[in-house]
């Protein structure tokens, strides 16, 4: 990097108008970093969208400390809303896309019909008859904590028409209905289901976990379909994974609401069973699963989340389901030839 990265800090006491002129200086110079190395990363193979705190991992590896995570994540999202940073430096949430948004034609009417034209001919590539799921043995899902490891995991997951679900909080009972509806559809069909959860590594994400499948029998008498028979099977973050990749642990248990840290007796979950089992086993220390999207590591993680959805599918499964579809769509792109031949309307 060509531009300074270390995060600016303002100097102790009331701001004056000698120490404020360093400090924004600091932080136009900190800002033209991150966007420099937003540029570079968008011109690489395996890009994906990050989150404000997934910047924070991009930047430690430029030397932000684990300490100043959530005041780096603060000051990036300060910056997007005063124009320092473009907004869309970090991805969007999509549970928050606002529909029916204008999508307006930028081509001129020739250019328009040209793109309309070459759509038709090559409209067999879009033409699904039939599901992957059919010939498959089972019908598997992956949900995830974090919106970038639905990013960083969504190409991983295209090819076998994988659905990944961002379950941070359960707090969307849409999104929780759809997929058990997807579940009950393939059941129905004779097709055991998989779910294959990704979380944190700290108390929370282990009690996602654990309360996946209450949290879908909620909705059973609704959705008219129970998760009793479901295979809930979670795959990373293990301590084996963080310890072969070299991943840094965080040294504490912070969570993003309450005063206190879950390791701490005044925290008013620190007595709870999913609280006191983790801190027996791993100490106050968490990986959170943002910190997968620093470079050496999306390689990894994404041989990760391949590892676990090939328990349940075959590897060639992809290139199975694209063979099967070559005749049906020879068979569309010869009657839509045929139909424009004959001057069809």
């Amino acid at each position: 990097m060509s531009t300074d990265l270390a995060m600016p800090k303002r100097s102790r006491g009331r701001p004056t108008p000698a120490s404020q002129a360093p400090y924004e200086a600091a932080l136009k110079r900190w800002c033209a970093g991150i966007i420099e190395m937003s540029e570079e990363r968008a011109k690489q193979p395996d890009y994906f969208e990050v989150s404000s705190r997934g910047w924070c991992y991009l930047l430690e590896e430029h030397d932000l400390p684990k300490d100043d995570f959530d005041t780096a994540q603060g000051l990036i999202n300060d910056c997007r809303k005063s124009g320092l940073l473009p907004l869309d430096i970090c991805c969007e949430d999509e549970r928050r896309k606002a529909d029916n948004v204008e999508d307006l034609d930028d081509e001129d009417p020739i250019a328009k019909a040209a793109e309309l034209v070459a759509y038709i001919n090559e409209a067999g590539g879009y033409y699904y008859p039939h599901s992957f799921w059919e010939a498959q043995e089972y019908y598997v899902e992956m949900a995830v904590e974090k919106v970038d490891v639905k990013n960083l995991f969504r190409s991983v997951c295209e090819p076998f028409h994988l659905a990944i679900t961002n379950i941070g909080g359960w707090c969307d009972l849409n999104a929780r209905a759809a997929m058990m509806r997807r579940f009950k559809y393939w059941e129905g069909r004779g097709k055991p289901c998989v779910l294959l959860p990704f979380t944190d590594h700290d108390p929370g994400g282990f009690n996602i976990c654990r309360h996946l499948r209450s949290n879908l029998e909620e909705l059973s008498k609704t959705v008219k379909w129970s998760p009793d028979n479901l295979i809930i099977d979670r795959f990373g973050l293990d301590a084996d994974f963080i310890r072969r990749n070299r991943i840094r642990w965080i040294e504490n248990l912070r969570t993003s609401k309450g005063e206190y840290p879950l390791d701490d007796p005044r925290h008013h979950d620190h007595y709870h069973d999913y609280v006191q089992d983790y801190l027996r086993k791993f100490g106050a220390r968490k990986v959170e699963a943002n910190a997968l999207v620093v470079p050496r590591l999306v390689a990894p993680a994404r041989a990760l989340c391949r590892r676990a959805i090939l328990k349940y599918l075959p590897a060639d499964a992809p290139e199975e389901y694209q063979s099967s579809l070559e005749l049906p769509r020879r068979k569309l792109s010869a009657e839509i030839r045929r139909l424009l031949k004959a001057g069809v309307r």
